[in-house]
C-alpha cells in the first residue's frame, strides 16, 4: 500500500473513531453507519483525485462537491434536482433541517431522539470534520494539525455526554489520532530510503541482515512508545491534579449532575419530550419506596427539580449556583413563623435501576442524610449529584416540613419581593395574547392573588372541560400553551405549564415542579412510588408562606386543603409530634394511576406518567439495550483487537501443519509450509529470517541463536533436510512427522526464552508483519493493473482520434 493510501485509510479511521464519542448523545446509533459510508466515499474520491493528479485545492473542492451531493441524496432527495443534485429547494430544505436540529438539541434531554434534524447535524458534522482531516493529513501531508478538527469533534461529545464510558470514547479518538501520526511518520521515513542500524551482529547471524531489519522498525517502535506514553499522561495525570472551580483544570458544573466542588453552576435542558416518552411505557416499575412518621401522606409529594425559566420555547431549570450541602438547610424563603407546619422524618430507598442526577425530596426539606458526592442548589432547594453521582440504589433520610397555611393567610399575603417578582413573573414576548386574555377571564371577580390562583386551578381541574390525555402532541412553548387552551387535552405537563404561564401574566410568581406523587401504601407499612406516580405541578409564591403547591391536573394527585372551599383551621401542632387527626392512609379521593387510566390508554401504557427520564434517568422502563450493546461492542473491540495477531498466528500455524495431502505436490507444499512455520516461529522469538542462507545453514543458525537442546535441534535439522530433499532431489520423497518437529522446535524456543519474550511471541508475534506485506503487495498489484488499464485506454482513445 502506498504512503498516500495508507494515510487516507488512517485519516478516515481516525475520524470514525472520534465520531464514536457522539454515540451516547442520541438513542439510536444508525446514523454512524451513514456517516461511515460517506467518509469512505469521501476518502475514495480524494484518493482518485490525487492519483489523477489534481491540484490540492481542486482535490478538496471535488471531495466537498461529492459530499454535498451525497448529503442531498440522503436528506433532501425529494427537493433535489434529479433526486440528487442540490438545487435551491434542496439547500433551503437542508437549512430548515439544520434549524430544526438546533431546536431539537436545545429541547431534548440526552440521549435525544434521532430526529431528521439531529441526524443531519451528526452525519454532516462528521463528514465535514472528515473532509478537514483528509485535506490536512493526506492532501497537504500535515497530519499533526489534523488533530484540531478531531479534537473539536471529540470535545463536542465530551462536553455534552456524562456517561460512565467516556474513557472508552477518549481512547478510541486518541488511538485514531496516534494511528494517523504513526502512518505519516512511516511515510516520511520511507522517503529517506532504507534505515540502517549499527554494525553489531545478531546472535549467530550475519551482519547487516538482521540488524538492518531491527533498525528499520526502531523508529516505528519508538513512535509507538511515545504515543503510549503521551496517551497515558493524558489519561492519568489529570486525575492527580487538584480541581480549581471555573479554571482550566476542572469543570464549573455546567449540566446536570456534574457540578464541581466549591460553588459551580447547574443547568439543564427541557424535560418535556423525555417525560412524554416515559408516559407511554407499558410497565409501572417501582422507582423508590419510603417510610415516614407522617400520619397523612397525601401531601407528601417527592419533588425533584423546579422549572423556573420560560423563554417562549420551553420551561427549563435556570442556570443556578450550587454550593456544599448545608446541615440543616436554611429556612424556606418567605415562610413566616405563624404558618402551621409539621416536622416529619422520611427514609427513602431508590431502586438500583433508577439512576438520575437530582435527588427526590419532600418539599421543603430541612436536612438530608445521604452518602456520596452531592451539591445544594439554594433557590430550588434541590440536591444534585456531583461528578456523575446519581440516585442508583441510594438510601437516605430526609427531615422536612408539611406546611399547612390557611386560606386567610394566603389571601392576606403581601406583595412578593421585587427581585423575586422580576424573575418569576417574566413571560416571553412570543406568548400569545390568548393566554393572558383567558387568565383574566377565568379570574374575573377575584380580589387577591390567592383567589386568582384557586380560580385558575379549578378552571383546569374542574370547570374548564379539560381532559387528561397522554397521547396528545408534545409541546411546551408559547404556541403549545395556546393550542392546549383551545383543544383542552393534555397531560400533567400541559396543565402545570399553562397554569404557571397564566399566573405569571397576572403578576403572580410561578414555576413548575417535577417529581412524584406520594405513591401507594404497602402491607408492610412502606409507601411504594412507581413510574406512574411521576408528575408535574405548578408552584406559586405567596409572601409569608413561600412556594405553594397547586394541582390543576384532573384525576392526578390531590388538591391541597388550602385550595378547597372548606379550609381546615386550628392551632399549629407540636413540631415534634405529627398531627393526630390526620388519616394514616391516602385520601379516598386520591385516585391511583391505574384507577383513573382508561382501559385503552392502560393497554398502550399511556398513563405511565413519569419524570425519571425527565431528569436524566432511564425513564424507558427497561434497561437501555442500545447503550448496553454499544458498550459491549466497544469492550469487545478493546479486548479483541489486541488479540488479533495471536489469533491470526494460531490460524496460520494450524493451516501450515495440517494434513499432508494425497498427492506428491501436496506433500511438497506442506513441507515448504512447515519450513516457513519454522522460520516464523524463530522470528517470533527474536531470530529474524535470513533468506540468503540455505535451509541447512538457516537451521544451524536457529539452533545456535535459540540455544536449543538436542531434541529440538534435531527437529529443526530434519525439517531443513526435508525441504532440501523436495527442492533438489530428482524424485522428492516427503517425510512424515514434520508437524511434530515444528512443535518440538516451538517448545524448545519457549523453554529458553524469558517470560517477556514468551508473551511477546504469543500475543505480539513479529511474523504478523506478513499481513501488512501481503496487503501492500495486493495494493501495488491493484495499482499496477489500474495503471496498465488506464494506459491501454489512453492508447486506444488516441488511436481512435488519429
Amino acid at each position: 500500500m502506498s504512503g498516500g493510501a495508507r494515510l487516507a485509510v488512517c485519516a478516515t479511521t481516525a475520524t470514525f473513531l472520534a465520531a464514536c464519542a457522539l454515540l451516547p448523545l442520541v438513542d439510536l446509533a444508525t446514523w454512524i453507519f451513514q456517516a461511515a459510508f460517506l467518509l469512505v466515499v469521501q476518502a475514495g474520491v480524494g484518493a482518485l483525485a490525487r492519483r489523477v493528479p489534481l491540484a490540492r485545492p481542486l482535490t478538496v473542492a471535488v471531495q466537498a462537491v461529492v459530499t454535498m451531493v451525497l448529503l442531498t441524496l440522503l436528506f433532501a432527495n425529494q427537493q433535489a434536482i434529479g433526486g440528487m443534485l442540490p438545487g435551491p429547494d434542496a439547500i433551503r430544505h437542508l437549512g430548515d433541517l439544520l434549524r430544526a436540529g438546533a431546536d431539537d438539541v436545545s429541547r431534548f434531554a440526552i440521549p435525544a431522539p434521532l430526529t431528521d434534524g439531529i441526524r443531519l447535524m451528526l452525519v454532516g458534522g462528521v463528514v465535514v470534520i472528515g473532509l478537514a482531516v483528509d485535506a490536512l493529513a493526506v492532501t497537504f501531508r500535515s497530519a499533526a494539525p489534523a488533530g484540531l478538527p478531531l479534537l473539536a469533534l471529540y470535545s463536542v461529545a465530551a462536553g455534552l455526554s456524562q456517561g460512565a464510558t467516556d474513557w472508552l470514547w477518549f481512547l478510541l479518538a486518541a488511538g485514531g489520532y496516534l494511528l494517523l501520526l504513526l502512518a505519516e511518520g512511516r511515510d516520511r521515513l520511507s522517503q529517506w530510503g532504507r534505515v540502517f542500524g549499527g554494525t553489531a551482529r545478531s546472535p549467530g547471524g550475519a551482519p547487516g541482515a538482521t540488524q538492518s531489519t531491527a533498525g528499520a522498525v526502531a523508529p516505528v517502535r519508538t513512535g509507538r512508545r511515545i504515543g503510549a506514553l503521551s496517551l497515558g499522561i493524558a489519561l492519568f495525570v489529570p486525575l492527580a491534579l487538584p480541581t480549581l472551580d471555573g479554571g482550566l483544570l476542572g469543570p464549573t458544573g455546567v449540566g446536570a449532575g456534574v457540578g464541581s466542588g466549591g460553588g459551580g453552576t447547574i443547568s439543564a435542558v427541557n424535560p418535556l419530550v423525555s417525560l412524554q416518552n416515559s408516559l407511554n411505557q407499558p410497565e409501572d416499575r417501582e422507582v423508590m419506596s419510603y417510610r415516614t412518621n407522617s400520619k397523612d401522606t397525601q401531601d407528601l409529594y417527592l419533588r425533584i427539580v423546579s422549572l423556573d425559566e420560560f423563554d417562549g420555547t420551553t420551561w427549563r431549570p435556570a442556570k443556578r449556583r450550587i454550593i456544599d450541602v448545608p446541615s440543616p438547610f436554611p429556612n424556606p424563603r418567605g415562610l413566616g413563623a405563624d404558618v402551621r407546619r409539621t416536622e416529619i422524618r422520611t427514609n427513602i430507598a431508590a431502586a438500583g435501576w433508577y439512576a438520575q442526577d437530582w435527588l427526590p425530596l419532600p418539599y421543603p426539606a430541612t436536612k438530608v442524610d445521604i452518602s456520596g458526592r452531592w451539591r445544594y442548589e439554594p433557590v430550588g432547594r434541590t440536591l444534585v449529584g456531583d461528578h456523575n453521582q446519581n440516585t442508583s440504589g441510594k438510601k437516605y433520610g430526609v427531615e422536612s416540613l408539611i406546611v399547612q397555611p390557611t386560606a386567610e393567610q394566603l389571601a392576606n399575603a403581601p406583595a412578593a419581593p421585587s427581585d423575586l417578582r422580576q424573575e418569576f413573573t417574566r413571560v416571553p414576548p412570543s406568548l400569545p395574547a390568548v393566554v393572558r386574555k383567558t387568565a383574566l377571564k377565568v379570574t374575573e371577580g377575584a380580589t387577591n392573588d390567592y383567589q386568582r390562583a384557586v380560580k385558575l386551578q379549578d378552571y383546569f381541574a374542574v370547570s374548564g372541560g379539560f381532559t387528561y390525555n397522554t397521547e396528545v402532541r408534545a409541546g411546551s412553548g408559547s404556541a403549545a400553551i395556546a393550542r392546549f387552551l383551545k383543544d383542552k387535552e393534555g397531560f400533567c405537563v400541559h396543565f402545570s405549564f399553562s397554569m404557571a404561564a397564566m399566573a405569571r401574566t397576572l403578576g403572580i410568581p410561578a414555576r413548575v415542579a417535577v417529581g412524584f406523587t406520594p405513591g401507594s401504601p404497602q402491607s408492610d407499612g412502606r409507601m411504594s412510588v412507581g413510574l406512574r406516580d411521576a408528575h408535574a405541578w405548578p408552584e406559586l409564591y405567596f409572601e409569608g408562606v413561600g412556594w405553594t403547591r397547586f394541582e390543576p391536573t384532573p384525576n392526578r394527585g390531590t388538591a391541597p386543603d388550602y385550595t378547597r372551599d372548606s379550609t381546615p383551621a386550628g392551632n399549629p401542632t407540636n413540631p415534634a409530634a405529627p398531627s393526630e387527626d390526620a388519616s394514616s392512609q391516602p385520601s379516598a379521593g386520591q385516585p391511583s394511576a391505574s384507577d383513573n387510566c382508561p382501559a385503552a390508554e392502560r393497554k398502550l401504557g399511556g398513563c405511565a406518567n413519569t419524570a425519571p427520564a425527565v431528569i436524566g434517568a432511564s425513564g424507558d422502563g427497561g434497561p437501555p439495550f442500545g447503550a448496553i450493546a454499544l458498550v459491549v461492542l466497544g469492550a469487545a473491540l478493546v479486548v479483541l483487537v489486541p488479540l488479533l495477531p495471536m489469533l491470526w498466528r494460531r490460524r496460520v500455524r494450524a493451516l501450515r501443519l495440517g494434513s499432508a495431502g494425497r498427492t506428491g505436490e501436496d506433500a511438497a507444499a506442506r513441507t515448504l509450509a512447515a519450513w516457513l512455520e519454522v522460520t516464523d516461529t524463530a522470528w517470533d522469538h527474536g531470530i529474524a529470517p535470513d533468506e540468503s542462507l540455505t535451509p541447512r545453514k538457516a537451521a544451524a543458525r536457529i539452533v545456535r541463536a535459540g540455544q536449543l537442546e538436542q531434541p529440538a535441534a534435531d527437529s529443526v535439522h530434519r525439517v531443513a533436510a526435508a525441504v532440501e530433499q523436495v527442492l533438489y532431489a530428482p524424485r522428492p520423497q516427503p517425510k512424515a512427522g514434520l508437524g511434530d518437529d515444528v512443535r518440538r522446535l516451538r517448545q524448545g524456543l519457549r523453554a529458553g526464552a524469558s517470560r517477556s519474550a514468551r508473551l511477546r511471541a504469543e500475543f505480539a508475534p513479529r511474523s504478523t508483519v506478513r499481513v501488512a506485506w501481503s496487503l501492500s503487495q495486493w495494493w501495488a498489484t491493484l495499482g499496477s493493473r489500474w495503471t496498465a488499464r488506464k494506459s491501454a485506454l489512453l492508447r486506444r482513445a488516441s488511436g481512435q482520434q488519429s
